[in-house]
């Protein structure tokens, strides 16, 4: 029988978990991770306890009853110790577990400006990448290691990784009870504003998701656009994915079903992930005319494709779809064309998503060069992006926290 915690999580973040973990890709790197362990144990602990202070139950007694709480709610089995760094960013982080220790850490700014259930819904967030086994996914390992995953698979990881955090979410949700706190725990996580500041009203925050227009073609306008294209921070989706959560029969009787949950939480991280690789409308090939010829030209920055970037640019496009005969002069001078015809056809995130996947070409070999940066930067200026968002795609922290 599957425990309360197990029983909502998403079911996409489940279904993508088992997949990923079948993946020869994954089990490889996972394999060599444990190897990793074997010559050099990870010393988390030990870098906490150097760098930040430990917070016995004398020093916090409140977050250490949030913590039990949470654990009961959780089911969680392993020893929790509590950390907290000195931070303006409101943060929180938890570790994989380490001698039979799972090591949760904290900003200071977040132990000092959130309090009651915003606090237990961090914390239930956090404890629940635990519950899930999130980490069992090494994302960042994949992502940031010398052979760069096939770009499906790569997809398919980030796409994971925005469920995964929808099942923490519900985590926290789950032991904060609390749908109000939980929204203004988003929202100080969002805006970086406490309640000693201004005074939150749950339904004003609501309104102004609604008026984001999510499910419309340009999610997030008037919005960050970076935000809907990170793995994991605060967007407008975590709200009304938790509110579809708070309003269903896994929270309260009578609610909405779980299929329709399920279904509605789909329909919202499917503005994330566009399908334009095998799409047959105008959209979709404009978006793949600009990768195809941007990416090239990424490749060829530095005068040559490496057989990296080589793989990469297959793995989107298909085997033998490279060739030296590829008029690599003429498809780079089309990139003006095809970045107009992109703007008219598609929405600022559907460029958004074309300019992430060249990121991915960009770091097929574990870094990026000037000319490589140079490029992206100028196909994210001809589209109107701002180029933070390169510098954020290529340097996002990937690990569930």
């Amino acid at each position: 029988m599957p425990t309360p915690a197990e029983h909502i999580r998403c079911e996409n973040d489940r279904s993508l978990f088992d997949q990923l973990l079948a993946d020869a890709a994954i089990i490889r790197v996972n394999e060599q991770i444990a190897r990793m362990e074997e010559d050099l144990p990870f010393r988390t602990r030990r870098r906490l306890l150097a760098t930040s202070v430990r917070l016995s139950e004398r020093m916090s007694p409140d977050l250490r009853k949030m913590a039990d709480h949470c654990v009961e709610k959780l089911g969680v089995e392993l020893p929790i110790e509590l950390f907290v760094f000195p931070s303006p960013q409101h943060n929180a982080m938890c570790f994989r577990p380490e001698d039979d220790r799972l090591l949760v850490m904290f900003s200071s700014s977040l132990i000092e400006d959130f309090e009651g259930s915003e606090l237990l819904f961090v914390m239930g967030h956090e404890l629940g990448h635990h519950v899930y086994r999130h980490h069992d996914v090494p994302i960042g390992f994949v992502m940031r290691g010398r052979e760069q995953p096939d770009p499906r698979l790569a997809l398919t990881l980030f796409a994971w990784s925005r469920y995964a955090e929808a099942s923490a979410d519900r985590a926290g949700a789950y032991c904060a009870n609390d749908i109000e706190g939980v929204s203004r725990s988003l929202f100080k996580l969002a805006s970086g504003l406490t309640s000693k500041t201004i005074q939150f009203q749950l339904d004003d925050f609501l309104a102004q998701i609604d008026q984001m227009q999510i499910e419309d073609a340009e999610p997030g306008a008037g919005a960050p656009k970076e935000d809907w294209f990170s793995t994991h921070p605060f967007s407008p989706l975590r709200v009304k994915a938790l509110t579809l959560f708070d309003q269903s029969e896994l929270v309260r009787s009578g609610g909405s079903s779980r299929e329709e949950l399920e279904t509605g939480v789909q329909r919202l991280m499917s503005l994330m992930e566009p399908n334009y690789l095998e799409g047959q409308t105008n959209v979709a090939e404009s978006m793949r005319r600009l990768l195809f010829a941007g990416a090239l030209a990424v490749a060829h920055a530095d005068g040559e494709a490496s057989p990296a970037e080589i793989e990469i640019f297959e793995g989107f496009f298909g085997t033998d779809s490279f060739s030296e005969s590829l008029d690599i002069a003429s498809l780079t001078a089309s990139l003006t064309e095809r970045i107009e015809q992109l703007k008219e056809a598609a929405s600022a995130t559907q460029a958004m998503q074309v300019l992430r996947d060249l990121c991915v070409v960009a770091r097929a070999e574990g870094h990026v060069k000037p000319v490589e940066r140079a490029v992206l930067d100028a196909i994210a200026r001809g589209l109107g992006i701002s180029t933070k968002f390169v510098c954020q795609t290529m340097d996002s922290d990937l690990d569930p926290d």
